[in-house]
């Protein structure tokens, strides 16, 4: 997309507007040292920055960090930019921002847009203090919200659902507080009853820092514990955690010398203080219906009406397929695994005979992997990433354009000359660059190019938190996967089947919490009803 130069950030160059790629939200990251940990002993703003390093692949937009002193702190310390984590954060910086505890944030745009404005985290001064919030997810209701904030006379500055949050929870709870003291798990019950998904929250206030994951546990979040370091090693065995971290994703923790401690649940709030993390219980999901936007008369009426039993959870299944780092880990389960279960499953589903299997890199090798796995051809590259691409302020002239996918993707024609070649990818959101890949293969020598996609067909939008394009811009939504190859010049295409998907994700999860994954952009089964 043209942009304005002030405008122009790197992630809009990293991810330009009609990319065939999905951004996620945001990543969100806390630390809060133990009461008996000397500030000396661990850097507060250096953890969070690592920690937002390794959620980097959440949102490249902007970052920010916000750190505290603890109780009676008048003001937070805080530092934000637009850009890559790495670019934002100096030494300077991360030495003004004192504190034993602060969250971080780094951000992709949705409701919002890319104004710096809404740049994360959320800082307010309550009558109590001040007040931060990072937010990961979209607010489903959140022009209702809008409105009861309004009409309570309160203006908002932007148009992020961050700052919407933040103002639902600078306001006392329906049922009153005592002596004017704040009462926080009130104030946020309040907000999840208010709105049902999707949100992961960091709340910093005072010494502490309330983590929050919608009922509907749509989006991740998990605690960790801060261990002490020996040489080159965390000190797994410590029973004394330096302190506590909140994090999108496990992969965040290594770095910083942190364990996962469990993931919070969905619909529960934790609070991490200096004396550790406690639990305050659990906002139920509502049973109301689930209305399916496209088969209003679905031939089984419970599938509507099922509503004696409250809703299972939806935790986003494309965090499985595409936007989690491989190492982290949801629901007892690695994210790499369950990529490779897709592999194979999809090649149970849609064998070929080919001579070797190869992969868009870098997202989708596990599931070329399992591919291989299964059906025993060997894997081999086709395809070298250049990983700088993008990473520029110069508007391209139509040749370049044109040449766009070939200057992201050299060939490695040595192992392709005269072969089968299945080629997996994780996704086909508006395929924009699957065409051009085919190309690039069959000019380099290959025999025949069969595009084998480890995820079902996107076809609807998604409202928590996902930048899907329009339901027109949605290729599966226009051209059937047979249709599809012939297109792009690929001698078969096929998708993973929605169950297949499900079945490799369930097959690994062990958690004792009820599991459950929202399917909505493959197969429009939104989990609340959907009021506009």
């Amino acid at each position: 997309g043209e942009e304005r130069m002030e405008s122009h950030s790197w992630a809009s160059s990293l991810t330009p507007e009609g990319t065939d790629e999905l951004r996620d939200a945001c990543g969100v990251f806390g630390c809060v040292l133990a009461k008996q940990t000397e500030a000396e002993a661990v850097n507060v703003a250096q953890s969070i920055y690592l920690g937002l390093v390794a959620l980097q692949h959440r949102g490249q937009e902007s970052a920010g960090i916000v750190t505290s002193e603890g109780l009676g702190a008048v003001q937070h310390n805080y530092h934000k930019g637009q850009g890559l984590v790495g670019a934002i954060f100096n030494d300077p910086a991360l030495n003004k921002l004192k504190g034993v505890l602060g969250i971080g944030h780094t951000r992709y745009s949705t409701a919002g847009g890319r104004d710096p404005i809404n740049t994360q985290p959320f800082m307010v001064h309550t009558r109590h203090g001040p007040l931060a919030v990072a937010h990961n997810g979209e607010l489903i209701n959140a022009t209702a919200l809008r409105k009861t904030v309004l009409d309570r006379g309160v203006g908002l500055s932007t148009l992020s659902d961050s700052e919407l949050l933040i103002q639902m929870l600078s306001l006392p709870p329906p049922k009153g507080e005592k002596d004017g003291v704040p009462d926080w798990p009130a104030r946020i019950r309040h907000l999840m009853e208010a709105s049902p998904t999707a949100y992961s929250l960091a709340l910093l206030h005072e010494d502490r820092i309330f983590g929050v994951r919608d009922p509907f546990g749509n989006r991740p979040l998990c605690i960790g514990k801060l261990m002490p370091v020996g040489e080159h090693h965390t000190k797994l065995d410590s029973t004394q955690p330096l302190g506590w971290v909140i994090s999108s994703e496990s992969c965040a923790f290594q770095s910083i010398g942190a364990v996962l401690v469990r993931e919070v649940y969905a619909g529960e709030i934790v609070e991490i203080s200096p004396n550790g993390i406690r639990s305050l219980g659990m906002v139920a999901r509502s049973s109301r219906p689930v209305v399916d936007m496209v088969y209003e008369d679905h031939p089984d009426p419970d599938y509507l009406y099922n509503t004696h039993t409250p809703a299972p959870p939806a935790f986003c299944i494309f965090e499985y397929v595409y936007f989690a780092r491989p190492d982290s880990i949801f629901e007892g389960q690695q994210v790499y695994q369950v990529r490779q279960r897709c592999g194979r499953q999809l090649a149970l589903e849609a064998p070929v005979e080919a001579d070797l299997i190869s992969t868009v890199p870098e997202s989708a090798t596990p599931a070329a992997l399992g591919f291989s796995i299964q059906t025993g051809i060997p894997y081999l590259e086709v395809l070298c990433k250049n990983r700088y691409v993008g990473r520029t302020f110069i508007q391209p002239d139509v040749r370049s354009r044109q040449l766009a996918v070939a200057k992201k993707f050299g060939v490695i024609s040595h192992n392709l000359a005269g072969k089968r070649v299945v080629l997996v990818d994780d996704s086909i959101v508006r395929g924009t660059t699957i065409g051009p890949l085919v190309k690039l293969l069959k000019q380099g020598g290959a025999r025949e190019v069969h595009i084998r996609i480890a995820s079902p067909p996107i076809c609807h939008p998604c409202y928590m938190g996902i930048n899907i394009p329009t339901r027109g811009e949605l290729i599966a939504n226009s051209v059937q996967a047979d249709d599809l190859a012939a297109r792009v010049g690929a001698d078969s295409l096929v998708y993973l089947s929605i169950d297949g998907l499900v079945k490799a994700v369930r097959e690994g999860v062990a958690t004792k919490a009820p599991t459950g994954h929202c399917t909505a952009c493959l197969d429009g089964k939104y989990p609340v009803q959907l009021e506009w």
